[in-house]
């Protein structure tokens, strides 16, 4: 028996297909093999053509039953994941009325704003558990003032994972965790939230039909499956926003486990075992992909903008011609911890969360020019790195995460030793490392959804563990000394 994993990205679909007995993976591609274009009408702007991910979709598909060669009718289960926040609209019809506007547009940033303020800064965090902030509804609001053209003839909002089960099921649905990445749902009456839709003019009727996360959420029609070369019939069983889904990837499900990626931008992704916000906004709570009325599962989420694009950025412009980031890591790890003195805040890929949304710019303090040479900059670029990952897990845990265990993908910067051991030498937790992804992870959840696994445990059994770091005690007061540093220059 196999499963099929969707993972809808901005810059590429991946997708995968797995032996759901023996839990391997027997084939994943991706597609474009280049960066997906995303279009910026003006600055500030992200669209993308939704029906650019169907067509990548299916190139990727392609691929990965070429490589496999398996026996189609043996694929029981469809997975999806997708890039969060997006805005998709379409007509009664359910044809596209415009592109979608996704996760990094910032144009309605000023229409959350206002909302927060009108609505009541307590109202939205005690319901909604966050400031409806960029995100999927006041992306709506800008639409509504600016396109009334296209407002006037909505007949469904999607989110892009929604529209992907769509063009596969013919059917029009969302989840509950979806609506709350949009910020569209209240925890207090587990409903859609009414005061916040009236607010920017959304008909309840535009909110697709809600389907449970881990279910039968429709069945691949006949123009679809000759379109991916399957067979009709087949459940989509599953579908997450990315970075929850990231988590489920890394059997993140329960209160106190955290996932953490460190691509272009860095997540840290904890589960809170009840409903709880921050304050300042300053971190994201959404509903996981197990939450539900009786068991309560939140997924707070921290974001750093500027993580990986440090380490490109520093290799773009500093490092000697043709260096690979595995050669500039060895090169970093001849410094000593605290690189002696030399301390690297890494925000300025835009606006940062954490720092309750101001502009940030990246900074290089404590540099001497007789002193400090390349190892020392490339190692302050990682540690400044951790040091952002710790300050936000500072907030986390004052919502009662402690984090003493992290899971992660064995990839990008985690790729790195001195990333690596400088997070579980500051922080004190331990860190495992797998050889899994977002595709196989929601191939996983189409396992789970479809009830082929009796639960997430037997799911997860063979997921495979590749590495593990433990933290060095006799190091940890080197790396507070240096992180104590590097706060003093924010």
């Amino acid at each position: 028996m196999y499963l099929l994993g969707y993972d809808i990205g901005s810059s590429s679909v991946k997708a995968c297909i797995i032996d759901a007995e023996k839990g391997e993976c027997l084939a994943s591609a991706f597609y474009p093999k280049k960066e997906m274009a995303i279009e910026a009408k003006q600055t500030g702007w992200a669209e993308q053509n939704p029906n650019a991910w169907w067509e990548n979709l299916k190139a990727a598909n392609k691929e990965i039953l070429s490589e496999a060669k398996v026996d189609i009718s043996d694929i029981k289960g469809i997975g999806i994941s997708y890039q969060m926040h997006g805005l998709v609209l379409t007509d009664k019809n359910d044809q596209l009325l415009r592109p979608a506007i996704i996760w990094c547009d910032s144009r309605a940033v000023p229409y959350g704003e206002k909302a927060f303020q009108s609505i009541g800064e307590e109202k939205c965090l005690s319901h909604l558990l966050n400031s409806p902030g960029n995100f999927t509804a006041a992306k709506l609001g800008w639409v509504r003032e600016n396109e009334p053209d296209v407002y006037n003839r909505i007949g469904h909002l999607m989110l892009p994972g929604d529209y992907i089960a769509l063009k596969l099921t013919g059917e029009c649905t969302t989840t509950a965790s979806g609506l709350s990445e949009g910020i569209m749902w209240d925890f207090k009456e587990n409903k859609p939230a009414g005061f916040l839709l009236d607010h920017f003019g959304i008909e309840s009727s535009w909110i697709p039909t809600i389907v449970p996360t881990f279910s039968n959420q429709g069945e691949l029609t006949r123009k679809a499956a000759e379109e991916l070369g399957l067979k009709p019939g087949i459940p989509v069983c599953y579908r997450g926003g990315d970075q929850p889904n990231n988590a489920l990837s890394l059997n993140v499900l329960n209160p106190g486990e955290v996932a953490a990626t460190a691509g272009t931008s860095g997540v840290v992704y904890g589960v809170n075992g009840h409903i709880n916000y921050d304050p300042k906004s300053r971190v994201n709570s959404f509903a996981h992909v197990n939450h539900s009325a009786e068991q309560t599962r939140i997924g707070v989420l921290l974001c750093i903008n500027g993580t990986g694009i440090s380490n490109a950025w520093m290799k773009r412009n500093s490092a000697s011609c043709g260096m690979s980031y595995a050669e500039l890591n060895e090169v970093g790890a001849q410094a000593p911890i605290g690189c002696d003195g030399v301390s690297y805040i890494p925000f300025g890929n835009g606006n940062e969360r954490m720092f309750e949304n101001k502009p940030c710019a990246a900074s290089i303090h404590g540099l001497q020019y007789n002193r400090h040479g390349q190892p020392h900059l490339m190692r302050a670029v990682q540690e400044g790195v951790v040091f952002a990952f710790a300050y936000g897990m500072e907030i986390m845990n004052g919502m009662g995460i402690e984090t003493k265990l992290i899971r992660a993908g064995k990839a990008n910067m985690f790729l790195n030793p001195v990333f690596r051991n400088t997070l579980a030498g500051l922080t004190g937790a331990s860190i495992e490392l797998y050889d899994t992804d977002g595709s196989v992870g929601a191939a996983r959840g189409a396992g789970i959804g479809g009830k082929f696994y009796k639960d997430a445990t037997e799911a997860f059994s063979t997921l495979k563990k590749v590495d593990e770091i433990h933290p060095i005690a006799a190091d940890h007061d080197a790396y507070t000394e240096a992180y104590l540093r590097w706060k003093s220059y924010l």
